[in-house]
């Protein structure tokens, strides 16, 4: 990397410090201090890059603009590579899936309870439970999502009352991922149906607050668990990051 490149990707680390993420500590002036501050902290850099690069290469006609967004793009690449155990093909391949303006991903989360209880399933992948939910779907609303997950994975039919919360994955004590995710949690009702477990998951119930499972923890923590039955009876109440 040229001279050049060194003060460029330098100047967008400043500005990336320079903005309050989620109590990101400020007045960084190179890699190495970046790394220093927390050990996934990489992680946001690269994707900021990423996110940057791509604008660029969207959005921009120059060649020599293009040639160098190309690059910034494959410093990301860099990053992670060197900070991850991912092969660089794998890498290369999940770049290769985003094209043009860089958006976080949604997850969608279902919130139901019964006598002071809150509904989880046993996620097959990992054995450990979870708020019913999962990716947002095309062509459906956020609370048809979250109604529509529930069905799927508890075998309940539910009505979305109120939005309780939108938190930003990398905020939270989730392994880190190399997506981006806002994360929705609604409020449900049940409406019939029968408690039954999915496709995707081997097991439902409904667990008091003092007794929780295991949590798979790249979907919802303990403290998120926790602050949805404190939300519950707080009608207007909303969560966010």
């Amino acid at each position: 990397m040229n001279v050049f490149w060194v003060w460029y990707i330098s100047k967008i680390i400043i500005i990336i410090s320079n903005h309050d993420n989620c109590a990101l500590k400020k007045d960084f002036y190179n890699l190495n201090e970046l790394f220093m501050y927390s050990k996934h902290q990489w992680l946001e850099v690269a994707q900021r890059l990423q996110s940057i690069a791509q604008a660029g290469l969207a959005y921009s006609s120059d060649p020599y603009d293009l040639e160098r967004f190309g690059q910034v793009l494959q410093v990301a690449k860099n990053i992670i590579g060197e900070y991850s155990s991912l092969p660089m093909e794998k890498i290369h391949k999940i770049f290769d899936l985003e094209s043009g303006y860089l958006t976080p991903k949604v997850d969608v989360r279902s919130v139901i309870f019964r006598d002071d209880k809150i509904l989880l399933v046993r996620e097959i992948i990992d054995g450990k439970w979870a708020l019913p939910g999962g990716w947002a779907d095309v062509g459906y609303t956020a609370a048809e999502v979250a109604e529509k997950e529930v069905e799927e994975e508890a075998g309940l039919k539910v009505k979305v009352k109120r939005l309780l919360a939108v938190l930003d994955k990398k905020c939270h004590a989730h392994p880190p991922d190399l997506y981006s995710v806002y994360k929705l949690f609604f409020l449900c009702e049940e409406t019939g149906g029968v408690m039954v477990h999915g496709m995707e998951t081997s097991d439902v119930s409904f667990f008091a607050l003092h007794e929780l499972p295991e949590l798979s923890i790249g979907r919802n923590t303990t403290v998120q668990i926790e602050a949805m039955f404190g939300l519950r009876n707080k009608p207007g109440a909303t969560l966010f990051d």
